[in-house]
């Protein structure tokens, strides 16, 4: 398991060709590999020209990693990847990426959007979007999010 959060952007082929080398090398019996790479959206009306990420070292890595650890027994996982960016972000530049193996498809992709609603929702990542001109604004949490994580209770 690899749990990343970092400033600079990465690569969402050598990245999975990684991920995907290392379950081999170990030979995992896994016949699933589901990757998602989330992308900053600009603003409903065009205004948002960058987000700025904050988080606590140390502490981000540590709550993510208790939740992939809960992903993998869950799902028997045979491999879990969270990539996290933090720093100014703008629109069209990558934010995340997860990636999880599993031996069925199934558990593959659940695994994965549970930890993407987790890391929507649950992660503590700190974001503050900034628009034409030169204003900033804390995200709020939205209900939509907390709805898609009350369904993995």
């Amino acid at each position: 398991m690899r749990i990343a959060v970092q400033e600079a952007t990465f690569d969402i082929g050598e990245e999975s060709n990684r991920f995907a080398a290392g379950l081999a090398a170990r030979g995992a019996n896994a016949g699933a590999i589901v990757t998602f790479t989330g992308v900053v959206r600009g603003s409903d009306t065009g205004d948002m020209t960058a987000m700025e990420i904050e988080h606590y070292p140390g502490m981000t890595e540590r709550a993510i990693r208790e939740i992939a650890d809960q992903a993998k027994a869950r799902w028997s996982l045979a491999d879990v990847l969270v990539i996290h960016r933090h720093g100014r972000l703008e629109p069209g530049e990558q934010i995340m990426m997860v990636a999880t193996a599993s031996r069925h498809r199934v558990h593959a992709f659940e695994a994965a959007e549970f930890l993407m609603d987790y890391l929507k929702s649950r992660a503590p990542f700190w974001k503050k979007e900034f628009c034409r001109d030169g204003s900033g604004a804390w995200v709020e949490a939205k209900d939509s999010d907390e709805e898609a994580l009350d369904r993995w209770t």
